[in-house]
């Protein structure tokens, strides 16, 4: 073992010599020597660890927006230079005109491919492209009609489960933790036919822990040990690897990450292969399960089964997309509703206006308060206004990387000032370049959302929007947003999501009062963004909650 460990050490010292010869004597000239950025903090460093930092990356990446407009350069590890971007029409090419030539690095690849498996995040080309005709009509909104009497049939144990701690007071509640729990039994439901969590009552769940720890984990991974990720998991075979993370620190963040990655698996397993066995016992076992056989794991093995077999996904292809739909799901969706709940308790004039909205929708005519159909809480102007601004303003996922797969040119909406003067239309991008797309700084730019950007104020979708806006043809799938992307890797689950925010909205709104507590609320930029209290980087968002008498 001490050999092979002494093997890697002098390939990573090969590795960074040559890397230091490259970038100081063999310096070859690239495209983005002429293009603005933010100086370096250091060859080794360079400055994009401002850009992850969990706190200090807000502030950094609103300044390279103010600074240095659409298009930046930043510095990397060991003098790379990364392409940064907001420019419309340079997000359009990425996204979707030319998106075969730009497409997700490696490192992201190999770290979804190894902790969740082959599914939607892990695969390129035409394994994508299968996985995804195959997956899309699951998410149609004929299939969400189907969906809501589930999802609120879920969302009133979860009024309950927070009756029950609140009383007839108010009480100090960790929304975040009741948010994610929600998140995951309506996936669970809706989406794989399996309950995870009662709500009712608390219930260990190593799955759902895993869900939760997966993204602060991964940011806790050494950077030098994630830029290597790609090289490192075709080092040996596939025991070996695990046999020296488990020799790992017990309490290391790569260790944890193999543990998440192991509960994953063993459930996800479990869930598919009794989907398996009552589909093979006929309809009555399905009505038997879960979600009745609406869910979207059952009708997905029902399609894949009568599909070409060209077009089948294979058992690995169906079991990966368990994990990876529960995770692009939960995370993104509880902590968008976590921070909804956050603003609404810092403007309770907004809060209140929300309420009275829903209340009078919610009116049965006899004082009563009854359930919502999926048009009805979809078509709520103000609770639709309520959520655009928060996806808009504060995007769970701040912003993507691209890797240039093959030589090509990127063109800009305006014209930019170049180091030496000139005035730049285009970038030549080459194969191997890096593009950082900040979807939270194309959400907030001023040049198309006006002075007001960085205001999160719901009411600017109560009247038209900017010209400048419409005419920018932002390439997301979303109002003008590029928060759920756009082409052909889109977030496949946005509508999916917009009804479960909707409808938790929609019951706990006019349910219960929500105000801050004397716990300071900081969020942590990460792959989703989390709320921590205080300098904790443990997940968690602490309210006070008071019941209403409706």
């Amino acid at each position: 073992m001490s050999s092979i460990t002494q093997l890697a050490g002098y390939a990573l010292v090969l590795y960074l010599g040559w890397r230091l010869l490259r970038a100081t004597i063999l310096k070859p000239a690239s495209p983005l020597d002429n293009i603005p950025g933010p100086p370096s903090d250091g060859w080794m460093r360079g400055n994009i660890r401002k850009m992850f930092d969990p706190r200090a990356s807000w502030d950094f990446q609103r300044k390279v927006v103010d600074q240095y407009g659409r298009v930046a350069t930043l510095n990397s590890l060991f003098g790379t230079k990364i392409l940064y971007t907001i420019d419309p029409r340079a997000l359009h090419n990425i996204y979707v005109k030319e998106q075969d030539v730009y497409e997700e690095s490696e490192l992201l690849l190999t770290n979804f491919g190894l902790y969740l498996g082959p599914g939607l995040l892990a695969t390129l080309g035409d394994q994508h492209r299968r996985q995804r005709k195959m997956l899309n009509p699951l998410f149609s909104a004929k299939h969400l009609r189907e969906m809501t009497p589930i999802f609120t049939t879920i969302i009133q144990k979860l009024e309950y489960a927070i009756s029950s701690r609140v009383g007839n007071g108010t009480q100090e509640l960790d929304i975040l933790n009741w948010m994610g729990r929600t998140a995951l039994e309506l996936i669970g439901q809706g989406g794989l036919g399996h309950s995870f969590d009662p709500l009712t009552e608390d219930v260990a769940d190593e799955f759902a822990d895993s869900v939760k720890a997966y993204f602060p984990v991964q940011t806790q991974l050494n950077m030098v040990v994630r830029q290597f990720m790609p090289y490192l998991v075709r080092i040996g075979p596939a025991a070996l690897r695990r046999k020296i993370v488990e020799m790992a620190p017990k309490n290391g963040p790569s260790h944890h990450m193999m543990c998440i990655s192991d509960a994953l698996s063993e459930r996800s397993h479990r869930i598919v292969n009794e989907k398996k066995r009552a589909l093979q016992q006929g309809d009555e076992a399905l009505k038997q399960q879960v979600g009745e056989g609406k869910d979207i794991m059952s009708v997905l093995l029902r399609e894949n089964m009568k599909a070409s077999a060209e077009d089948r996904l294979s058992d690995e292809e169906v079991v990966a997309q368990v994990s990876t739909l529960v995770l692009a799901a939960m995370d993104t969706t509880s902590n968008a509703l976590a921070r909804i709940f956050h603003l609404l308790a810092i403007h309770p004039e907004i809060q209140q206006k929300l309420r009275d909205e829903i209340i009078q929708a919610r009116d049965d005519g006899t004082g009563k308060l009854r359930d919502l159909e999926y048009d009805e809480i979809m078509e709520l102007p103000y609770l639709d206004a309520v959520c655009r601004e928060t996806l808009r303003r504060y995007p769970p996922v701040g912003g993507l990387m691209r890797v240039v797969r093959k030589d090509s040119v990127m063109p800009l909406s305006a014209p930019i000032r170049g180091r030496d003067g000139t005035m730049i239309e285009s970038i030549p991008v080459k194969k191997g370049m890096r593009i950082i797309t900040d979807i939270r700084g194309s959400n907030t730019n001023v040049e198309l959302w006006g002075p007001d950007a960085y205001e999160w104020k719901p009411e600017r979708w109560m009247n038209p929007l900017p010209r400048t806006l419409e005419e920018a043809h932002i390439p997301g799938v979303y109002s003008h947003l590029m928060t759920f992307i756009g082409g052909a890797r889109a977030c496949i689950g946005f509508k999916f999501s917009q009804l479960e925010m909707k409808v938790v909205l929609a019951t706990l709104i006019p349910a219960f009062k929500y105000e801050l507590s004397d716990k300071p609320i900081e969020w942590n930029a990460a792959g989703v963004a989390y709320p921590s209290v205080g300098e904790s980087r443990k997940p968690e968002m602490p309210l006070r909650v008071t019941r209403l008498k409706v």
